[in-house]
């Protein structure tokens, strides 16, 4: 990989009472308690500064007395059902009265009792404890939050600095809490022979299933449950709106079907895969159709196989080549130089080990992965020719995709001088994931674009993204030739021995800054599949990504 152009990449402590034990009449006379607990410590020195009209205006960090007694009042306030007093103990009473008016109003939550913990500075902890119940329904309520006390500019008076979080930790600006029928019903999610899909089952389809209620749910013939949940926000135009979340359900609903791609063998084969290296996340999917079959991450949190933004590394010089070729700027069997540095920009590109290949042929440098080969042809390029590529015959960077739950569809920027010649091998400003190197490399083999999918468009009658135009025959053949090459006889070799002869393959290899090891890239196809992997931090793709996708396209085969 050149050594320039960088990709950064995305037991319970009983506390001391301070003050005794204060009992709070809650709604309909029914008597609960809190205790606010201080920390102890020297309360901070309190200054006072004189204003025009001669007023007193303390300044200066809020003691711990005054911590005590913020806090002490706007609990009790909350805890007795005083909306307005409790807001009026906030530097922002207007967005509290709104936030605690709907907390009982709209998230019908009831019994309130509020624990405090011990004071850490102006800082204090509290735990909740209350019930919702909405239509005869009730469930227990418990959470912990924290509260700050602030000093108030125009006046001095120490308050509670208001935050949605205050009221709940998952409540951000734009956000309320709603309890009733939940806005989306839940959905049965199956696999391509009718199986269900589950969590239980595969650990990595939590976000996929989650994507999937969000789109479907509503239109899946299900009925929603009744659930407190976190309403967020509504997302700017354009951008993709941050799911709701449940709290408690009070209710389950009936869920609606959705029928999916996936293969449940290889869903499984691939869960299992990627338990072999942390941070491996892998997809594979069919070339002639785009049908997704598999997807899996060794982390169930983020869904980096769909979502991710990495640099691509060599994998990216399939695409590349592609270009070169159309432009007669290289040629599978013709010579093509591979020297050790090539300067471009400003900056000194260099290949992995400083190796050069002499009277080399092109495909003998993409089976080598060599930068330099490739850095070379930068100055006979325009700054945009290969993000048209991508876009054009890739279906790339477009934005476009609609594959049944969120994903994202690679970026390949306009990019001039040195930052345009790394993009050349997967820097620079490039960015891809799983999904989408599979999807290149499915391309590659078949030579028309065919829009990945998890669910089939006839479900909803959406419309697939289409590329602008197929590769042209002659670079369509030159371009497996160089994929069969390496796959047989590169830095794939070693991965993908016993899978030919309809196969090839592509490593990769991604420097980021700050992380010691590369990141590895894979992509490859046998037959009519195809897959794609990355471990971050994992070294040469060849060695990390590439066992994992082979042992996938054997197990489809």
């Amino acid at each position: 990989m050149g050594k320039r152009g960088r990709a950064t990449e995305r037991g319970k402590k009983r506390p001391a009472v301070i003050g005794g034990l204060i009992a709070v009449v809650v709604g309909g006379g029914a008597v609960g308690a809190y205790s606010l607990y201080g920390g102890g410590g020297a309360a901070a020195e309190d200054r006072t500064t004189a204003t025009a009209d001669h007023k007193a205006v303390k300044t200066g960090p809020v003691s711990a007395t005054e911590v005590r007694t913020a806090a002490r009042t706007f609990l009790a306030a909350w805890q007795g059902g005083q909306v307005a007093k409790a807001a009026a103990a906030t530097d922002d009473s207007a967005a509290a009265t709104a936030a605690l008016t709907g907390y009982r109003k709209d998230a019908h939550i009831t019994g309130v009792t509020l624990t405090s913990g011990t004071r850490a500075g102006a800082t204090v902890p509290f735990s909740v404890k209350a019930t919702v119940t909405y239509k005869g329904k009730s469930k227990p309520l418990a959470y912990n939050s924290k509260l700050t006390i602030v000093r108030r500019a125009e006046d001095g008076v120490a308050l509670v600095g208001w935050k949605p979080s205050v009221v709940h930790p998952d409540l951000r600006d734009g956000d309320r809490l709603v309890t009733g029928a939940s806005g989306t019903p839940p959905v049965k999610a199956l696999d391509r022979d009718g199986g269900e899909l589950t969590t239980a089952k595969y650990p990595s389809l939590g976000t996929v299933l989650d994507g999937l209620r969000e789109k479907y749910g509503k239109k899946a013939g299900g009925t929603a449950g009744i659930e407190l949940r976190v309403v967020r926000k509504a997302a700017a135009k354009g951008a993709d709106k941050t799911p709701d979340k449940t709290l408690v359900a009070l209710s389950e609903g009936t869920p609606g079907t959705v029928h999916t791609t996936l293969s449940p063998a290889l869903q499984a084969d691939a869960e299992q895969q990627v338990t072999t290296k942390p941070r491996a996340s892998v997809v594979v999917t069919r070339p002639s159709t785009g049908e997704i079959l598999a997807v899996a991450n060794s982390g169930h949190g983020f869904n980096t196989a769909f979502q991710g933004s990495l640099a691509p590394g060599s994998t990216m010089k399939i695409i590349t080549s592609s270009l070169l070729i159309d432009k007669g700027l290289a040629s599978a069997d013709k010579a093509h130089p591979c020297p050790k540095y090539v300067t471009y920009g400003g900056w000194k590109f260099q290949n992995d080990n400083k190796f050069e290949i002499k009277n080399g042929t092109f495909k003998a440098s993409f089976a080598a992965s060599c930068n330099t080969a490739f850095i070379s042809q930068a100055k006979k390029l325009e700054n945009d020719d290969l993000t048209k590529q991508a876009q054009q015959v890739f279906g790339l960077s477009r934005n476009n995709w609609s594959i049944g739950v969120p994903s994202f569809d690679g970026a390949v920027p306009v990019q001039s001088a040195a930052q345009m010649a790394a993009s050349l091998i997967g820097q620079g400003g490039v960015r891809m994931n799983p999904l989408n190197m599979a999807s290149v490399v499915s391309t590659a083999k078949t030579g028309t674009f065919h829009q990945p999918y998890l669910v089939a468009p006839s479900v909803d009658d959406r419309t697939l993204a289409k590329g602008s135009r197929s590769l042209s025959s002659t670079t369509q053949a030159q371009l497996r030739e160089l994929l069969q090459y390496t796959a047989s006889s590169g830095t794939a070799a070693k991965a993908m021995s016993g899978l030919g002869p309809d196969f090839g393959a592509k490593t990769g290899s991604a420097e980021v800054d700050g992380q010691k090891e590369p990141n590895g890239w894979f992509t490859a196809w046998k037959g009519d599949l195809a897959a794609a992997g990355v471990v971050q931090a994992g070294g040469h793709g060849g060695d990390s990504a590439g066992p994992i996708v082979a042992a996938l396209l054997r197990a489809g085969s």
